[in-house]
């Protein structure tokens, strides 16, 4: 079984900062990129940023300076520092990890449960 557990997330002012912690639990599941996507009331799902177990990331154009992901010395625990935060982060946000199955070297996505960032203007 794989599990993704994330940290509470919190309402926060303006210009705060928060950090969210996705913990993997598994040890049949190769991750080879983590992610953190993000779902606002009446919208689509969207990616906020990607790592990959080579440290590579990308994020999205409109938290490019503000956010940054990263990963524990373990690479079990993803993280997702955000700085600057506006109201329009307001948002359930969700982690994610792609890889796959170590003994069949199928593909497998695996989601945490999800936590609400609310940011106040």
């Amino acid at each position: 079984q794989v599990h993704l557990v994330e940290s509470r997330g919190g309402l926060v002012q303006a210009g705060g900062s928060l950090r969210l912690s996705c913990a993997a639990s598994t040890s049949i599941f190769s991750i080879n990129v983590r992610g953190w996507y993000r779902q606002a009331p009446g919208k689509q799902r969207e990616l906020v940023a990607t790592i990959t177990d080579g440290g590579v990331t990308s994020y999205a154009d409109s938290v490019k300076g503000r956010f940054t992901i990263s990963l524990d010395n373990t690479k079990s625990a993803a993280f997702l520092y955000m700085d600057s935060l506006k109201p329009e982060d307001t948002a359930v946000y969700y982690c994610n990890a792609q890889g796959v199955i170590l003994s069949t070297n199928e593909p497998l996505e695996v989601w945490g449960q999800g936590t609400l960032v609310t940011v106040t203007s």
